[in-house]
């Protein structure tokens, strides 16, 4: 049975799991580099709102676009593809659901590695070029850490 534009359940554009997926691992490279959304912007020659949308999952990335966004950010075309769950894989623009995005969507809310905090944070950590320094950071970090779980 054809299913048709109108059922409900029939998604093949907006939010769909692989390019919310997609939209993730490009905003994580990013904000790791330290580059803005409108310098993205300004390399691909779009808007910033539109690089929103593309690591929002909103709009697709065409693979000329991915194919240019990697070569901007420095990393192979399987990068935006690595450590997709295995319900991303298993989801297909057709399977789409709209209940299915919200959960991706909560999810990425409860994931401390998705947050804007942790990425900046790893990319100030890594500026540190004293590895030693690092190191005292990092236990510093983890001492604190423990101490106040332990209150």
């Amino acid at each position: 049975m054809v299913q048709k534009a109108e059922d409900k359940n029939f998604r093949v554009t907006n939010n769909n799991a692989v390019d919310v997926h997609v939209g993730k691992r490009i905003r994580l490279r990013r904000t790791l580099l330290g580059m803005s959304q409108e310098q993205l912007g300004n390399a691909l020659n779009i808007t910033f709102q539109q690089v929103q949308k593309y690591e929002r999952g909103a709009n697709r990335v065409s693979a000329s676009r991915l194919w240019d966004i990697s070569q901007i950010i420095d990393v192979p075309i399987n990068y935006f593809f690595e450590d997709m769950s295995e319900i991303t894989e298993k989801s297909s623009p057709r399977k789409m659901t709209a209940s299915t995005a919200s959960d991706l969507e909560l999810d990425d809310a409860k994931d401390p590695m998705a947050r804007r905090e942790t990425l900046e944070l790893v990319r100030t950590y890594y500026s540190i070029e004293q590895p030693h320094v690092r190191r005292r950071i990092a236990d510093m970090v983890k001492s604190i850490a423990t101490t106040i779980k332990g209150e």
